[in-house]
C-alpha cells in the first residue's frame, strides 16, 4: 500500500497507476468457481429455469466459505478482546483505592489492558479487510451472472423485464448484496456479545443483572414489527424507483424527438410525478429508520436506569467500581443493539435484492433447440422450414407466422416483401431462432450473419465494430469498406476508422450506421446472410452501389435472404416470397409472380406509377427557359461528368455530425480533481431551509453528549468507592437525578434524528428537481456527447445516496466527532498533563488522514466512474443480443464484461487496503496514548485523584480512538461525491427559453407557411467546421419542397436549424415574417410538425403515443388513424386506443411505428410540415398511400421533404439540391430535368437506369 499512497499524495491517481488484481481475485476465475457451485447444485444438471433465491444464496456461500470461516474466527477473537477492559475496571478502581498498593499488580493490570486493546486492533483490521474482499467477490459474481443471463434472454422475457429494472439490478441490487457480507457475522455475534455482557454483570450485581436482560430483550423484540415495516417500505420504494428509471431512460433515449415535438416538459412532469410517488415511500422509510435509531441510541441509558433502579429496590449496594463496569458493559451492549436495526434492514434489503436477482435469473432463456442443424451431406439445402407455426408468446393463441413451408438452396438470393406488419422481420427472426416455435421444424446448415432493421452498434471504435471480434485482414477489410462506400465517410472523420462511435451511434447519420452494420456482416464471412431492409436508410445512389457491390458482388456465391421495400431490388432475386398477415402468399421468380398474383402487383404497381410520372416529366418539354438569378440561389451547372460529382462528395461537409478536431465527440467522463471542496458540503447543507436546521441539530447533539457525561459523573461521584464508605446522597435522590438527566438526553436524540431526516429528505427532493430540470432543458449537443449511462447513474445510484445514505452519514459524523471531543475532555480533566500527549497524537492522526485522503478519494471516484461502463455495456448488449447471438459472440462479450468488472474491482480493492492502512495507524496511536494514560494513573500517589473519577476516565478511555471519526468522515466524503456529481448536472447551459412573454406569436401563426432562410451558417459546436455555409432561399407558403443531396451535405442540419435545435452562427430563418430565434422554443416547435427519420414510440398506450399532451378527443384520434391506414390494425387489438405499447414500441413493426408518427402529424395539422426520410421503413404501396394522405390533408401547407427515394419527391413543386452546405440548384423538377447536366438530372437518370436494368 505504501508506494500507492505516496504516488496518490504526489499526483492525481489515474487508472493506469493502480496495480492489477491477484489472479485469484480476477472476475473470470471467481465466476468460474461460483458457476461450478451453482450448477453442481442438486442433480448435476446445468442451471435452467430453477434458479431460486435459496440456490443462489447457497452457491454464494459455497464459493466463499473459506473467507467466511476465516472472518468468523477473527470475529470471535475481536469480540472476546473487547470485553477484557470492562471486566478489569472494578479491579483497577479497587487497586487505586487500596491503602497499600503493590506496584507490580498495577502494572500487570495496565499490561493486560493494553494487550487486549492491541489484539482487538489487529483482529479488527484484518477482519474488515477480509470482509471487504469478500463483498468484492460477491459483486463480481453477480455482475457476471446477470450479464450472462441478459445476453441469453428470449424476447418474451425481455418484454417482462424492462431496461430500467435491469439497470437497477446492476447498479443497486448488486451493490446492496455485496454490502451484506459486512453484516454476515452479526447474526451470531450479537447473541454472544449479550451473553458475555450478562455474565460480567452477574459477577458484579448478582441477580439484579438478570433484570438488565429484560429491557435488552424488550428492545430486541421491538425490532421485529419495525423491521417488517421497513421491509415493506423498502420494497415499495424500489418498485417506484424502477418505474421512474424506466421512464427516465426512455426519455433520454428519445430526447431528440421529444424536443422536436415540444414534449420534453410533459415527460419531465411525468418523471417528477413518479418521483413524488416514490418520495411518499421514501419519507415513510426515513422516518421509520429515524425511530429505530432513536430506540437504539437511548438503549444503554434505558437499560442502566432499569438495572440501577432495581438494585436500589433490592438493596444491593452500588459502588463506583461496579457502576463503572456496568456503564462500560452497557456502552458495549449499545453496539450490538444499535447494529440490530441496521442488521435487520440489511437482511431485509438483501433479501429483496436477492429475490429480484433470482427472479431475473429464472426468466426463460432463448431455446437453443428451436433451430436444428441440417446434416452436412444435404449440402444443397441451407434453410428449410416445414409446417412452421411461430408465436412470440407461447401461451397466447396469437400466431405471428403461420403454415410456413419453404426451402432455400445454397447460393441463391431470396427477397421477402409485403405490406407493413405482414411478418417480414419476424420471418428473419424465426430463421435466427429468436421466435418461439409452436409447431413444425426449422433446419439450418452453416454459419449466419445478420443485419438488423434498426442499426445496433457498440460504443467504441468503428474498426472494432466492423471486425466484431475477428482478426484484422487488411486486404479484405479495405475491400469491404470500398463495397460499403464507407471509404469516403471515414476520410471525413478526423480519426478515420479509429473514431469512437457515441452511444447508439449518435455521431453517425442513419445511412452510415446501416453501412457499418453491413460491413460487419460482410467481414464475418458467413454461409447465410439475413438482411432486414438494409438499404432503407441509404440515399438512392448509395443503395444501388451497395446492392451491386455487396449483394451481387462480394456475396455472389453466398445464400442471402433479404427483406426489402424497394421494388427495384426484387428482379435480381432468385426467389421472391410475398407475405401477408404472417403467411407466405406467393413464392417464385419475379416474372412468374408478376403474372400470377394480386399482392405482388399491388406492391410493384404503385412503383410503376411513380416511374411513369417521372418519365412524363422528362418528356414534357418545358417551354419557359431558365432564368438564372443569383439572388434566388439558383446556379446552373456546366457540363460536368459524374466523376467530378464523386470528387465533390468527398469534400462534402467536412462532417455533418462529426468528430471534434481536437478530440472525440464522446469525451471521457469528467471527474472532479482534488478534495471535495467545502463548497460542496456548504451547498448541500444550505439547500433546504437555507441551512436553518444545522445549528439546531448541533445544539441537540452537544446537549446529548454533555448530559451523557454528567449523568455518568453523577453516579460515580454520588456512590461510595467501597462498601465501608458512607454514600454521599440518599438512594432515591441518586436514581431520581439519574433518570431526569437521561430523559432529557432522550429528548435531544429524538429531536436531532427528526431534524436530520426532514432536512435530508427536503434536500434530496430539491436537488432531484433541479438536476432533472437542468437536464431536460439542456441543448441537444449535451445529449450527443453524454452517454445516457452517465445521466442514469446520477439519477439512480447518486440519487439513492442523497435519499438515504448521506443524511445518515452526516448524523454518524456528528455523533463520532462530538463523542471524541467528550472523551478527550473527560480524560484530560483527570490529568491535564495528558493534553501533552493528546495534542501531538491528534495532530499526527490528522496528518495521516491528509496523507491518505487524496489516494482514497481518487480511488473512490475511479470506482464510481468504472461502474458506468459495466452498466452501459450491459444495456448495450441487451439491446443487441440478437446480433451478438447470431454472430456467436457471447463468449467475447462475456470476456469484455469480465475485463470491465476487473477494472471496477481494482480501485475498490485498493481502496479497502488504504482504509485499513489508515485505521491501523490510528488505532496504534490511540493505544499508545491510552497506555501512557494508564501508566500515569498508576504512578500518581494515592489520594491525589478520587479513584472513582479516575476509573470513570479509564472507562471513557476504553472507547478512545480517532479512527472512528476518520472512518465516518471518509465514508461521508465518498458519499458526498454523489452530491458533487449531481451538482455538476444542475448547471448545464440551457437552451433558449420555452416561452418569451413579450414575443408570443398569434394563435393561428404560421398561417401561410412561408419560410425565408437568409445567409444561414450553422456548426455543431464552436470548434467544429461550418456545416451550412451561408444558405439563402425562400420556400413559398403551400409549396411542396424536396431537399436532396448526398450523405453529409447538410440536409438534416437544415431541419434542425428550422426547429431551432442549433443556434445559427450568423443568419436568420423567418416563418411568416417572424424571426424564429426571437420567439420561445415551445411556441416554435409546437406549431411545426415533423415525421422524423427513426420512427419512435414510447411505452404506454397507443393514445398516449398519438396525443401525449392530451389535447384531442377520441373521435379526432380515430379519424387520424383512419387517414394513416392504421385503424383496421388497431380495431383488431383488444384495448383499441388503450392497447399497450412496450418499451421502444417493440411490439409494433417498424412500418406501423412510422404510421403512428404520421398519425401524430395529422392530429397537429400545422402549416409547416417536415418529412425526414419519412417513408424509409414502409413498402411502396403504403408509401404511396402516405403521399396521397399528405397531399389531401396538407394541401395548403408547406411540406419540406428530405428524400432518399427519388420517387417520393416527384410530385413536388421545387427541388433544393444541397452540396457541402450550400445551395447548388433550386428550381422545379421539370426545369432541372431539362438541363441534362444538372446534378438532379444525373441522380434521376441513375435511379431509372437501375430500375429498368
Amino acid at each position: 500500500m505504501g508506494p500507492l499512497l505516496t504516488l496518490g499524495y504526489n499526483k492525481t491517481l489515474d487508472l493506469e497507476d493502480i496495480p492489477q488484481l491477484d489472479n485469484c481475485d480476477k472476475a473470470n476465475v471467481v465466476f468460474a468457481h461460483f458457476r461450478d457451485k451453482l450448477e453442481s447444485d442438486g442433480n448435476g444438471s446445468s442451471v435452467g429455469v430453477q434458479t431460486n433465491t435459496f440456490k443462489l444464496v447457497k452457491a454464494l456461500i459455497l464459493s466463499t466459505w473459506k473467507q467466511i470461516l476465516c472472518t468468523g474466527l477473527l470475529c470471535i477473537v475481536c469480540t472476546l478482546a473487547s470485553y477484557v477492559g470492562p471486566y478489569l475496571i472494578d479491579a483497577f478502581v479497587q487497586y487505586l483505592n487500596s491503602s497499600h498498593q503493590i506496584k507490580y499488580k498495577g502494572y500487570m493490570l495496565v499490561f493486560i489492558f493494553i494487550l487486549s486493546k492491541l489484539i482487538r486492533c489487529f483482529s479488527e483490521r484484518h477482519l474488515f479487510f477480509q470482509l471487504r474482499k469478500m463483498s468484492m467477490r460477491v459483486r463480481v459474481v453477480l455482475f457476471a451472472i446477470i450479464y450472462k443471463k441478459g445476453v441469453k434472454l428470449s424476447s418474451q422475457s425481455k418484454q417482462r423485464h424492462t431496461s430500467g429494472e435491469n439497470i437497477n439490478l446492476m447498479s443497486i441490487d448488486v451493490e446492496r448484496t455485496g454490502l451484506f457480507s459486512w453484516y454476515l457475522h452479526d447474526i451470531w455475534r450479537v447473541p454472544i456479545q449479550i451473553v458475555l455482557a450478562l455474565l460480567i454483570l452477574y459477577k458484579n450485581f448478582g441477580l439484579a443483572s438478570l433484570i438488565a436482560l429484560v429491557p435488552t430483550m424488550i428492545l430486541l423484540f421491538a425490532n421485529v414489527p419495525l423491521g417488517k415495516l421497513q421491509e415493506k417500505f423498502q420494497g415499495k420504494l424500489m418498485d417506484s424507483k424502477d418505474r421512474r428509471m424506466k421512464l427516465t431512460s426512455e426519455a433520454l433515449r428519445n430526447m431528440r424527438i421529444l424536443k422536436l415535438q415540444g414534449w420534453e416538459m410533459k415527460f419531465l412532469d411525468k418523471i417528477i410525478e413518479l418521483r413524488n410517488f416514490e418520495t411518499r415511500w421514501l419519507k415513510k422509510l426515513l422516518y421509520a429508520s429515524a425511530m429505530i435509531s432513536f430506540v437504539y441510541l437511548s438503549s444503554p441509558m434505558f437499560v442502566s436506569m432499569v438495572t440501577f433502579g432495581f438494585c436500589m429496590l433490592m438493596g444491593i449496594p452500588l459502588e463506583s467500581g461496579k457502576i463503572l463496569t456496568a456503564l462500560a458493559i452497557f456502552e458495549i451492549l449499545q453496539e450490538p443493539i444499535y447494529n440490530i436495526p441496521d442488521l435487520i434492514s440489511m437482511v431485509v434489503q438483501t433479501k429483496v435484492s436477492l429475490n429480484r436477482i433470482a427472479s431475473f435469473l429464472s426468466l426463460d432463456d432463448l431455446h437453443p433447440e428451436i433451430v436444428q442443424k441440417l446434416p452436412n451431406d444435404s449440402a444443397e439445402v441451407v434453410v428449410e422450414i416445414v409446417k412452421g407455426n411461430f408465436s412470440w408468446d407461447l401461451h397466447s393463441h396469437n400466431l405471428i407466422l403461420k403454415d410456413l413451408n419453404f426451402r432455400v438452396y445454397r447460393g441463391i438470393k431470396v427477397a421477402i416483401c409485403g405490406s407493413v406488419g405482414s411478418g417480414k422481420s419476424s420471418l428473419l427472426s424465426c430463421i435466427l431462432g429468436e421466435v418461439p416455435k409452436v409447431s413444425g421444424a426449422i433446419k439450418l446448415n452453416g454459419t449466419k450473419a445478420y443485419v438488423a432493421q434498426s442499426p445496433w452498434l457498440q460504443s467504441g471504435k468503428i474498426e472494432d465494430n466492423i471486425l466484431f471480434g475477428k482478426e484484422m485482414n487488411k486486404e479484405r477489410y479495405d475491400m469491404i469498406l470500398e463495397a460499403c462506400s464507407l471509404k469516403k465517410d471515414l476520410e471525413l472523420f478526423t480519426f478515420g476508422d479509429q473514431t469512437i462511435i457515441g452511444e447508439r451511434g449518435i455521431n453517425l447519420s442513419g445511412g452510415q450506421k446501416q453501412r457499418i452494420q453491413i460491413a460487419r456482416a460482410l467481414y464475418h464471412d458467413a454461409d447465410i446472410y439475413l438482411l432486414d431492409d438494409p438499404f432503407n436508410a441509404c440515399a438512392a445512389h448509395t443503395g444501388n452501389h451497395l446492392f451491386k457491390e455487396c449483394l451481387l458482388g462480394i456475396l455472389g456465391s453466398k445464400t442471402v435472404i433479404y427483406v426489402t421495400h424497394q421494388v427495384e431490388f426484387l428482379p435480381s432475386a432468385d426467389l421472391i416470397l410475398v407475405m401477408r398477415d404472417g403467411r407466405i402468399t406467393q413464392a417464385g421468380k419475379y416474372k412468374k409472380i408478376l403474372s400470377s398474383g394480386t399482392d405482388f402487383i399491388g406492391l410493384v404497381g404503385t412503383h410503376k406509377k411513380a416511374l411513369a410520372v417521372l418519365n412524363s416529366i422528362k418528356c414534357g418539354t418545358a417551354t419557359d427557359n431558365l432564368v438564372i438569378g443569383e439572388e434566388e440561389g439558383i446556379m446552373l451547372c456546366n457540363e460536368k461528368n459524374i466523376q467530378e460529382d464523386e470528387e465533390r462528395e468527398t469534400k462534402n461537409d467536412q462532417t455533418e455530425k462529426l468528430v471534434q478536431s481536437e478530440g472525440q465527440l464522446v469525451q471521457e467522463e469528467k471527474r472532479e480533481k482534488g478534495g471535495v471542496g467545502l463548497s460542496v458540503y456548504w451547498k448541500y447543507i444550505t439547500v433546504a431551509y437555507k441551512g436553518a436546521f444545522i445549528p439546531l441539530i448541533l445544539l441537540a447533539q452537544i446537549l446529548f453528549q454533555l448530559l451523557l457525561i454528567v449523568s455518568g459523573y453523577w453516579m460515580v461521584w454520588a456512590t461510595p468507592v467501597s462498601e465501608d464508605v458512607r454514600p454521599h446522597v440518599k438512594g432515591s435522590t441518586l436514581i431520581f437525578v439519574y433518570v431526569a438527566l437521561n430523559l432529557v438526553s432522550f429528548l435531544c436524540i429524538l429531536i436531532r434524528s427528526m431534524l436530520i431526516v426532514t432536512a435530508g429528505y427536503k434536500t434530496a427532493t430539491l436537488l432531484f428537481n433541479k438536476m432533472h430540470l437542468s437536464i431536460f432543458r439542456a441543448p441537444m449537443s449535451f445529449f450527443d456527447c453524454t452517454p445516457s449511462g452517465r445521466i442514469l447513474n446520477r439519477a439512480s445510484t447518486d440519487q439513492s445516496s442523497l435519499d438515504t445514505s448521506i443524511p445518515h452519514h452526516i448524523e454518524e459524523f456528528l455523533m463520532s466527532i462530538i463523542g471524541f471531543l467528550g472523551t478527550t475532555v473527560v480524560m484530560s480533566q483527570v490529568g491535564w498533563q495528558m493534553l501533552i500527549v493528546f495534542i501531538p497524537m491528534t495532530v499526527t492522526c490528522i496528518w495521516y488522514q491528509k496523507y491518505y485522503m487524496p489516494t482514497a478519494r481518487e480511488l473512490s471516484r475511479l470506482s464510481g466512474i468504472c461502474q458506468t461502463p459495466i452498466i452501459q455495456h450491459f444495456a448495450e448488449s441487451m439491446l443487441g443480443s440478437t446480433t451478438i447471438r447470431c454472430f456467436d459472440q457471447e463468449e467475447r462479450f462475456m470476456d469484455t464484461n469480465f475485463k470491465l468488472v476487473d477494472v471496477y474491482s481494482r480501485p475498490k480493492f485498493y481502496f479497502s487496503g488504504a482504509m485499513e492502512w489508515l485505521c491501523f495507524r490510528m488505532d496504534m496511536l490511540a493505544s499508545i496514548t491510552y497506555a501512557i494514560f494508564l501508566v500515569f494513573l498508576t504512578s500518581v500517589p494515592r489520594g491525589v485523584l478520587s479513584p472513582g473519577i479516575a476509573g470513570f476516565a479509564v472507562t471513557y478511555g476504553l472507547g478512545f480512538s480517532m479512527h472512528v471519526v476518520i472512518w465516518v468522515l471518509s465514508n461521508l466524503e465518498n458519499k458526498i461525491i454523489s452530491v458533487e456529481r449531481i451538482l455538476q448536472y444542475t448547471c448545464i447551459p440551457s437552451e433558449p427559453p420555452l416561452l418569451v412573454k413579450e414575443n408570443r406569436p398569434n394563435h393561428d401563426w404560421p398561417s401561410q407557411g412561408k419560410v425565408d432562410i437568409v445567409d444561414l451558417q450553422v456548426r455543431y459546436a464552436p470548434h467544429l467546421p461550418l456545416v451550412l455555409r451561408g444558405l439563402t432561399c425562400t420556400f413559398l407558403g403551400g409549396m411542396k419542397i424536396g431537399i436532396v443531396g448526398r450523405t453529409g451535405s447538410g440536409k438534416s442540419t437544415l431541419v434542425q436549424a428550422l426547429f431551432h435545435m442549433l443556434e445559427p452562427a450568423t443568419g436568420h430563418i423567418w416563418i411568416d415574417g417572424i424571426n424564429i430565434s426571437k420567439i420561445g422554443l415551445h411556441d416554435l416547435r409546437s406549431r411545426l410538425s415533423i415525421i422524423p427519420q427513426d420512427p419512435t414510440m414510447f411505452e404506454g398506450t397507443l393514445r398516449s403515443n398519438l396525443d401525449p399532451l392530451e389535447e384531442y378527443t377520441d373521435e379526432q384520434i380515430w379519424e387520424a388513424l383512419d387517414r394513416c391506414h392504421l385503424s383496421e390494425e388497431v380495431k383488431k387489438k383488444e384495448g383499441k386506443l388503450d392497447s399497450l405499447v412496450t418499451e421502444n414500441g417493440e411490439n409494433w413493426s417498424m412500418g406501423q411505428r412510422q404510421l403512428v408518427c404520421l398519425g401524430r402529424v395529422l392530429l397537429k395539422r400545422s402549416k409547416v410540415l417536415v418529412l425526414d426520410e419519412a417513408t424509409a421503413s414502409v413498402d411502396t404501396t403504403t408509401d404511396y398511400l402516405i403521399q396521397q394522405t399528405l397531399s389531401q390533408q396538407f394541401s395548403g401547407s408547406t411540406i419540406i421533404t428530405i428524400a432518399h427515394r427519388i420517387t417520393s419527391i416527384l410530385n413536388i413543386d421545387m427541388v433544393l439540391l444541397l452540396d457541402n452546405g450550400i445551395v447548388l440548384e433550386y428550381d422545379s423538377p421539370a426545369k432541372l430535368l431539362e438541363i441534362k447536366s444538372s446534378s438532379f438530372a444525373k441522380l434521376v437518370k441513375e435511379y431509372t437506369q437501375r430500375f429498368s436494368s
